[in-house]
């Protein structure tokens, strides 16, 4: 619970509105900094690279081969994500911190394995038309993203959030950097910056975890053993991603909305931007959710906790879970609020933001919905992680299952109704979660007092 709880506290400790708006805007940055920077990286390479490569398309390309690698390798990743984080919290919590650093590098190893071997066979077959050098960079950029995104979860769960921003910022740089310096070599010129200012982000993760927890042995499996890592987080991990990208997907290779970019990639000019744009209003309510996360409800998580196992009075637990459940209902209560306001703003500045991105005012509806979808996905990460505090691993599976299951069912229904529609089945689908999550999260925390005991 240290680390960024303790610097937001003290910033919100001055109680003035400067303080205020130090903690929150450093909130924004830890939260969507790393998403923030690969996106602007990536369109930087592209605005940047338009006078030198030609033709144009190659950009194009370009930039839906890295949102494949990046979409593909999350999915793949996602089942180790969080079980693998926390085998790690429950060996820092039995002060056995020796098996932190030999664990790390055998997950790496499984992960990089894995992954180059399913990208090998898709280098033989769903990509062998295309180039040796375009096969191998991006054969290269996928081992390493998944890598990557192993190392980013598992420094976000050790607290060590600004070291993060640092690396992709640091990586982010050589990445548009080698990628300019490279770009007369076309597309190829591209994808080799990136596979280069990556290469240099993961390695400064390794360094990082070196540094922190050195260890006897070099590498170990014991989270491969029976029962080490929990499936009902390997399965929500994948499923949580997997119902993400779902119904950008399914628009990509609808032959009515996606248009082929290169080779079995494909990308749908009518979803994409509008959903980019609607991301970029989520950064707001990323800040207040890490706010009160990790400030007022990580406080009184660790003391209701404390007063179980410490022997502390009946009264005592219940004032503490019900601090809990206030300061849930006040964390998503401003959620709520500003997404609101993030929402009303896109709104009123869409028309001019689509004018000068020179696009047609046809996109506002959906970037509209779009809008709504996307702070209502925050909530949902909000209510999920609460779920993760509370260890109720099963019931964020049937969340993200629901989902899913009704992401793939509204976007199939929604393009089968016709343009006027679209977005709607994504927007849905995280409605019907957010209200599920929230049902299951109130039942729960009536509970939780018998449930912990019960548990015991």
């Amino acid at each position: 619970m240290a680390g960024i709880g303790f610097a937001l506290r003290r910033l919100l400790a001055k109680e003035t509105y400067t303080g205020l708006l130090q903690a929150y805007a450093y909130a924004g940055v830890i939260s969507a900094g790393p998403w923030i920077l690969s996106i602007l990286g990536i369109l930087l390479i592209g605005l940047l690279s338009v006078s030198v490569v030609e033709p144009n398309t190659l950009i194009t390309r370009f930039q839906v081969s890295v949102t494949y690698l990046m979409v593909f390798s999350l999915v793949l990743t996602g089942p180790i994500q969080l079980a693998f984080t926390r085998f790690i919290a429950d060996r820092l919590f039995e002060k056995r911190d020796h098996l932190v650093l030999p664990n790390f590098n055998g997950v790496v190893l499984v992960v990089t394995l894995t992954a180059g071997t399913l990208g090998l066979v898709l280098f033989f077959t769903a990509f062998r038309t295309m180039g040796d050098v375009y096969r191998l960079l991006m054969l290269s950029g996928f081992v390493i993203l998944c890598d990557i995104w192993v190392a980013t979860i598992f420094l976000s769960g050790m607290k060590r959030y600004q070291e993060i921003v640092g690396l992709y910022v640091l990586g982010y740089a050589i990445t548009v950097a080698s990628a300019l310096l490279l770009r007369p070599l076309g597309m190829h010129g591209l994808l080799m910056g990136f596979v280069i200012g990556h290469f240099v982000l993961l390695m400064g993760m390794f360094t990082l975890v070196l540094r922190t927890y050195p260890g006897e042995r070099f590498i170990a499996f014991d989270f491969a053993r029976s029962g080490s890592m929990y499936g009902s987080l390997m399965l929500s991990g994948f499923l949580f991603h997997l119902a993400v990208w779902a119904d950008k997907i399914m628009f990509w290779y609808n032959p009515h909305t996606g248009q082929a970019i290169i080779g079995p990639l494909r990308a749908s000019l009518i979803y994409d931007l509008p959903i980019f744009l609607a991301y970029l209003a989520i950064i707001p309510g990323m800040a207040v959710f890490l706010v009160r996360i990790e400030t007022d409800f990580a406080e009184y998580f660790e003391k209701f906790y404390d007063a179980v196992r410490g022997g502390g009075s009946l009264e005592t637990i219940e004032e503490m879970r019900e601090e809990m459940v206030f300061t849930i209902r006040q964390g998503l209560s401003e959620i709520f609020k500003i997404q609101g306001i993030a929402a009303l703003v896109l709104f009123a500045t869409g028309p001019w933001i689509v004018d000068h991105l020179g696009i047609s005012r046809l996109y506002l509806p959906l970037l509209y919905i779009d809008v709504v979808a996307a702070g209502l996905q925050v909530v949902l990460l909000g209510v999920l992680t609460i779920f993760y505090y509370l260890d109720k691993r099963t019931t964020v599976v049937i969340v993200c299952t629901v989902f899913l299951v009704s992401n793939v069912g509204l976007t199939a229904l929604s393009q089968y109704l016709g343009p006027p529609f679209f977005g709607y089945g994504f927007a849905l689908s995280v409605l019907l979660a957010v209200v599920l999550a929230v049902r299951l999260m109130e039942a729960k925390l009536d509970t939780l007092e018998y449930e912990t005991f019960m548990l015991q």
